[in-house]
């Protein structure tokens, strides 16, 4: 006979989230998420706009160190020259003896010239956002001065800095918008940043990769002597989008570095 007490069976109760709770909880992890990446992604823009005008400083330095050491600012680099300064090709005669670039206003920093980096397969110096930086020089030759004066050997000594610095001097403009402007200067004195500068050096900015629509931005891809700078505006602005990053190279203090190492006066 089997004394076994017969089995007893109960409910099985488990536990864990109802649909109802669980679409909660991905409605709040969604909503959070959505908060944080506005955050994040301005937070990586605006380390890519430090990280470029770190780049765009040391650049300059670079071309200070190059102007004591040839006597010279270097010619920008074209789009087909590997990131080395290209002077003219015709005529082809004395080109680089005169100082006569190819691109004065339209080229890029020379960066396999100046031996700095970051750079692109083809030795173009990058900003944050991995597009060339580009790199403007005044084509500058007073009455009388047989070179251009800042491109090529001795051409400021042979120029003087009082030429260069007179008041009537023009050498590159920099423009606080586009309103105004024209092929040669700022249209304006109220518009004007300077008109002394002989080198801009400048990043097209998030955007350069596929171009802003802005009249301020084109003003500084028409390829002449004549740029705008000014903090980023959105395309609802007067003048439309603008996330150009530009700095500039004094007359006076590429001057002062010169003196100082015995390339002027």
């Amino acid at each position: 006979m089997n004394n076994k007490p017969a089995p007893t069976f109960g409910y099985l109760y488990q536990t864990g989230f109802t649909l109802v709770e669980m679409a909660m909880v991905l409605m709040i992890v969604g909503l959070l998420l959505g908060g944080l990446i506005p955050t994040i992604s301005s937070q990586i823009e605006q380390q890519r706009r430090n990280e470029t005008r770190k780049t765009l400083e040391e650049i300059k330095e670079a071309m200070l160190g190059f102007a004591i050491a040839t006597g010279r600012l270097p010619c920008p680099a074209s789009a087909s020259s590997n990131g080395q300064e290209r002077f003219a090709d015709s005529p082809t005669v004395g080109n680089e003896t005169n100082g006569i670039c190819s691109n004065f206003y339209n080229g890029f920093v020379p960066a396999a010239t100046l031996g700095i980096s970051p750079v692109d397969e083809q030795g173009y110096m990058l900003d944050g956002w991995n597009n060339r930086i580009r790199y403007a020089v005044v084509d500058y030759q007073p009455s009388g001065v047989i070179n251009t004066t800042f491109t090529s050997a001795d051409g400021m000594r042979n120029t003087t800095m009082e030429k260069i610095a007179d008041s009537s001097t023009s050498l590159l403009n920099v423009c606080a918008s586009s309103a105004g402007i024209n092929g040669s200067d700022c249209g304006s004195t109220a518009n004007k940043l300077t008109d002394k500068v002989p080198v801009v050096i400048y990043s097209t900015g998030k955007n350069g990769s596929y171009g802003g629509a802005g009249s301020d931005e084109a003003a500084n891809l028409d390829g002449n002597r004549v740029f705008v700078s000014h903090t980023s505006t959105p395309s609802t602005a007067t003048n439309g989008e603008f996330d150009d990053l530009m700095i500039w190279l004094s007359p006076n203090i590429l001057f002062n570095r010169m003196v100082a190492a015995g390339k002027l006066p």
